[in-house]
């Protein structure tokens, strides 16, 4: 992968979409590999696969991945310890 192929973290919003009512982008999340703690918006994002690859911005390790493989979604995200929605966000959505 170059750097010219990366995107930061809203590229993500679209895809992200189909999956969650709410904006992941604004939320903060955590690396389980390094443990850096950021918004998802600041990762770095591969768009050019056959999905998406969310990357940590500090240490590179994969944090998501989101395929559509014909009728289906699949969402992996174990390089994630945790993501945090502020409650308003998603109370938002919902109306």
């Amino acid at each position: 992968m170059s750097e010219d192929d990366c995107l930061d973290g809203n590229a993500a919003a679209g895809p992200l979409s189909t999956v969650f009512a709410v904006d992941l982008t604004a939320a903060e999340c955590q690396c389980a590999h390094c443990g850096a703690i950021d918004r998802f918006a600041r990762t770095r994002l591969y768009m050019t696969g056959p999905g998406v690859v969310a990357r940590c911005a500090i240490c590179e390790s994969v944090l998501l991945r989101l395929v559509s493989a014909g009728q289906r979604l699949l969402l992996e995200a174990r390089g994630l310890a945790y993501l945090s929605l502020e409650s308003s966000q998603i109370q938002e959505s919902g109306q």
